[in-house]
């Protein structure tokens, strides 16, 4: 296939497709889309950045053309892991059935319910939303999914990662069993293949790419380093990301950063603003409404570095992002995958750099088993060495000794004036007896020599 109006699709989709400057449909699109247009069940394999996301718009949009949604009854569902991915698939649905009439909600946290309430007793024709949030509707009976004939579930992996099994399941018992299913995930780990098997009916798979393989257009590399102390490897660590971002220069117009711990995105955006850098943090602890801020800001160019947890790790299209810096190894190797799919998108040149201390070697490792490849090492920055600080100049050993011998002379002691105690008295000099000591052995006061009797009488 050449270009999109060989799909069979619409012509007010294929009219969509065209304006949003799109001529020629991805493997990805190619193999899935003709599947789906046919009804049947689609389990899709792909890198990141490879277009899934338009393999199930564009055939949603097409097949719910003709028909009306009722009130708390939406026809289609898509099912996303984060908020932004979500918010990401409502932006390609208001893209790409501009010219259909078809009404859409949004149902993600940070958001009122009673907005997406009105929404929904509307009746919507797509419900975008992530699972948390979709039964917290649910239960609140203000949703009925009884009505829903064609489900998606994007990023399943991604999903099952995060612990919505449970979730997933209840969801799919919650659809009629003669619904359409189509599940699309960069990754398809062994134990994601139960759910498929359950809740797919004879799907056509479309694995357009090698399970958990990295772009080529994507260049790679990682600096491996060994902190000088235990209680500096943070402060020496943030030192060599800024390193880094300097010896790319000019080439490095926009980065995401992405850390392991929420807690590190903050300190690692807070260090670079420090040190004159544009950086934002994003997670998932931060308000919707601030997230959804900062990710447009870096759309649009007016943030350079967005610091990120793997809440922003999946699914985001920013196509003109120059590098990826994995400030820390993930623990998950397919997370290593997905980090750097945020650059080198639809055939663009991308650079992916990460760091790496002595305790992250057996996570490097797995990652080179995954992508079946051993990543470049590159030279560690110079770090910076202790301050310097002034050398105590070496007094000769006989005036060394001289200041430390105490002095002897009584006389020069007695000539000495009286110190002053606190308050402005001053303090008596000790009178030192030359010839002999007197204390408790040969000498004994007279009064104690003195008789009982002689003592009371005086």
């Amino acid at each position: 296939m050449t270009n999109f109006s060989d799909l069979a699709l619409s012509p007010k989709v294929l009219k969509a497709v065209e304006e949003a400057g799109y001529t020629t449909p991805t493997p990805i699109q190619a193999g899935a889309i003709p599947a789906a247009l046919e009804g049947r069940d689609v389990l899709g394999i792909a890198q990141t950045g490879t277009g899934k996301t338009a393999s199930f718009t564009l055939p949603m949009i097409h097949l719910l053309a003709r028909g009306r949604a009722r009130a708390r009854m939406p026809r289609s569902l898509v099912l996303c892991p984060t908020r932004e991915l979500a918010a990401q698939v409502a932006e390609n649905f208001d893209t790409y059935a501009k010219h259909v009439k078809l009404s859409k909600a949004l149902l993600i946290g940070g958001v009122s319910f009673k907005e997406q309430d009105l929404l929904i007793d509307r009746g919507v024709d797509v419900l975008i939303a992530t699972p948390g949030r979709l039964l917290d509707h649910f239960e609140r009976g203000k949703l009925l999914l009884t009505g829903i004939e064609i489900m998606v579930v994007d990023e399943a992996d991604r999903m099952l990662d995060m612990g919505f099994i449970p979730d997933i399941e209840r969801i799919f018992s919650l659809t009629p069993f003669t619904r359409q299913t189509l599940f699309f995930s960069a990754t398809m780990a062994p134990e994601i293949e139960r759910i498929t098997n359950t809740f797919l009916s004879a799907p056509e798979r479309v694995e357009v790419a090698r399970q958990a393989t990295a772009s080529e257009t994507i260049e790679q590399e990682v600096v491996v380093f060994k902190a000088s102390r235990r209680d500096r490897a943070a402060k020496e660590k943030r030192h060599v990301l800024r390193e880094i971002i300097k010896r790319e220069g000019d080439r490095c117009t926009n980065a995401m950063v992405f850390c392991n711990r929420k807690t590190d995105v903050d300190i690692v955006a807070k260090s670079l603003k420090k040190h004159g850098y544009n950086a934002a943090p994003i997670h998932g602890d931060l308000d919707q409404s601030q997230r959804t801020k900062t990710l447009d800001a870096f759309r649009d160019n007016e943030l350079q570095f967005l610091v990120a947890s793997d809440v922003a790790a999946r699914g985001l299209d920013i196509p003109s992002v120059s590098h990826v810096f994995n400030y820390d190894v993930p623990t998950h190797s397919e997370d290593y995958v997905h980090r750097i799919g945020r650059t080198g998108r639809a055939g663009r040149d991308g650079k992916a750099v990460m760091i790496c201390i002595g305790a992250d070697e057996k996570l490097l490792s797995a990652i080179e088993k995954l992508i079946d490849k051993e990543i470049p090492r590159a030279e560690v920055p110079d770090m910076p060495g202790p301050k310097d600080k002034p050398k105590r100049e070496k007094k000769p050993k006989v005036e060394a000794e001289a200041e430390a011998k105490p002095a002897t002379d009584t006389k020069a002691n007695d000539d000495a004036p009286p110190k002053k105690q606190r308050g402005g008295r001053e303090r008596s000099k000790p009178k030192f007896d030359d010839k002999k000591v007197v204390g408790m052995g040969d000498h004994m006061p007279s009064f104690i020599a003195k008789s009982f009797e002689e003592r009371k009488a005086s």
